[in-house]
């Protein structure tokens, strides 16, 4: 019988855990100074352990950005039940976006549900439908949106900034932890006891939607488990590009 090695949450050393006091003081600067500069702020959270330490930030400090969350309809049950947890824990309202129903129908009809492990056109076209069209809905009249991405996560992210300008949208977009690394996040998560997606602890080092996402092995990169039938340089659903 094999055994499967998965990867495990990392192990937070003690420099690491020494030197969190400082980027958490950083974090928090930096999500304070984007409050202040925009008065219509708003964080896309994936519900993944980047975007909940991000929301501990902003429930903490009681900042005004609004969080939102996009339910795209093929999340894992696990991923679900992080909604009412997180707004139970912080005391906040949560703002849930779904796809067009009729759009969904439409896609299921003409291509097949799991139409997406057919072509990439296909699979960029579900998460149009389900994650970019609600994204834009969410960002409507913002004039500025935060993501919980790090450069560490992808190939397609080495270059990742803490600013840039979101030409699509025509609004200041950052990326608050793009410098953390892995480690990092989990150290804060355990001191602030922060709760996360429980498929963490099934090997699942990044979240998507459950039809596009499986476990990883040990030492594999992060992402492989996303679109793993795809080349790693198209690994994107198009709300970063």
């Amino acid at each position: 019988m094999s055994f499967f090695q998965g990867w495990a949450i990392p192990t937070v050393d003690e420099a690491t855990q020494q030197q969190l006091p400082a980027k958490t003081t950083e974090l928090e600067q930096r999500l304070r100074d984007i409050a202040t500069r925009f008065s219509d702020a708003r964080f896309a959270s994936s519900l993944a352990v980047e975007d909940m330490v991000i929301t501990d930030v902003i429930a903490r400090l009681g900042l005004n950005i609004q969080i939102f969350t996009l339910e795209t309809g093929r999340l894992n049950p696990e991923t679900a039940a992080l909604i009412p947890q997180t707004q139970e824990r912080y005391g906040i309202a949560l703002r849930v976006m779904t796809p067009d129903t009729a759009a969904v129908e439409h896609y299921v009809n003409e291509h097949g549900r799991d139409a997406f492990y057919e072509s990439v056109d296909l699979r960029r076209e579900c998460c149009r439908i389900r994650k970019i069209e609600p994204l834009n809905r969410a960002i409507t009249g913002a004039d500025a949106w935060l993501t919980g991405q790090r450069r560490e996560q992808s190939a397609t992210r080495e270059e990742l900034p803490f600013e840039e300008f979101d030409s699509k949208h025509q609004i200041a977009k950052f990326n608050p932890i793009y410098d953390w690394h892995e480690v990092d996040v989990w150290a804060y998560v355990a001191a602030h006891q922060v709760p996360v997606n429980a498929l963490y602890q099934q090997h699942y080092p990044s979240i998507g939607c459950e039809p596009c996402t499986k476990p990883v092995r040990e030492g594999e990169d992060i992402r492989a488990g996303r679109w793993w039938w795809e080349n790693k340089d198209t690994k994107e659903c198009g709300l970063h590009k």
